[in-house]
């Protein structure tokens, strides 16, 4: 007698909401009503007799049992969509679709990719810059490009590049800041902008810079005053409108840099302990299977190195306190 599942677009809105841990999210990536989501999540509960969420004012969470439930649900939708790659001439010109921060995709990859296309003209790409979790394979995705300090288990990372802090500002506002005793603008009395989502900010940087005795602790300045922004583009467009120092991140301002929109505010460039990691499901890039993913990492992991340690130039790859 064969088994009897349950709904399958009740486990598709418990997996979303489940590796979401929000109904209004996975209502959003599935393209529903948080409505639709809820009504099929209790629809699912009461077939199944089990409590899968405990529902709070403030939000959702996973029970026990709705833990356990999802790592089965997660682990089957990822077999049914590795065995539909798998099938003889599926989607012969599939897209390689990789989810990017969209400051990094704007700045940095979007450049590039033209020498991608050129190389392998038949290839298409999406490029998805939303702020979701991305779960391989299920949602699609061959590739994410992240933000850590450190890989996380269950799939696979390569690192690219770190990152570096300079403070950078608006020729404009270098020429009437506030100077130090070195002639250098005295950050200390200089309006900060600050980037709420960054992970690291205005702390990281003088807390480092303050190792190398070149300024004072990190402590002894008021970090609380200054502009606010809730994205990296955002500051980045605030201080080259003259507005304050805002905290550059290379290679993300690279391009001001060169253009001369922005300005180095401050002599002294930290190493990031974080690091742009590319990201993939295990063995995605079987060249058995999607010779083009394969094709797509080897050249971006190569526009990485070569990034990170231009010929004849000054590797970006610091670990110290570059002067």
């Amino acid at each position: 007698m064969p088994l009897r599942l349950p709904p399958l677009p009740a486990l598709r809105f418990f997996e979303a909401a489940g590796r979401h841990q929000s109904f209004k999210l996975a209502a959003a990536e599935l393209n529903v009503t948080p409505s639709a989501i809820s009504h099929g999540i209790v629809g699912l509960e009461q077939s199944l007799g089990v409590e899968l969420f405990v529902r709070e004012p403030r939000g959702i969470s996973l029970t026990a049992a709705g833990a356990d439930y999802l790592s089965y649900v997660s682990e089957a939708f990822s077999l049914i969509a590795i065995g539909t790659q798998r099938l003889p001439n599926h989607r012969a010109n599939r897209t390689i679709a990789l989810s990017c921060a969209p400051t990094l995709a704007s700045r940095w990859l979007l450049p590039r990719l033209g020498a991608f296309r050129s190389r392998w003209p038949a290839a298409n790409i999406t490029v998805d810059t939303s702020h979701r979790q991305v779960g391989f394979p299920v949602d699609g995705f061959d590739f994410a490009i992240r933000l850590s300090r450190a890989p996380v288990a269950g799939t696979a990372w390569t690192r690219l590049f770190g990152e570096r802090l300079v403070p950078v500002c608006s020729p404009a506002y270098l020429d009437q800041a506030p100077r130090d005793g070195h002639g250098n603008v005295d950050l200390r009395h200089a309006t900060l902008i600050h980037v709420n989502s960054a992970s690291e900010d205005w702390q990281a940087w003088f807390d480092g810079a303050a190792t190398n005795g070149d300024i004072a602790d990190g402590a002894a300045v008021d970090l609380s005053d200054g502009l606010r922004v809730d994205t990296i583009q955002l500051a980045f467009e605030a201080a080259s409108m003259g507005l304050g120092v805002a905290l550059g991140r290379r290679p993300l301002v690279d391009c001001d840099l060169a253009r001369g929109t922005l300005v180095e505010a401050a002599p002294q460039t930290i190493a990031s302990s974080t690091a742009y990691w590319l990201v993939s499901a295990q063995n995605a890039d079987s060249a058995e299977h999607r010779p083009e993913l394969l094709d797509f990492k080897r050249w971006l992991l190569g526009e990485a190195e070569q990034f990170a340690n231009p010929p004849g130039g000054e590797t970006t790859e610091s670990p110290r306190i570059d002067r």
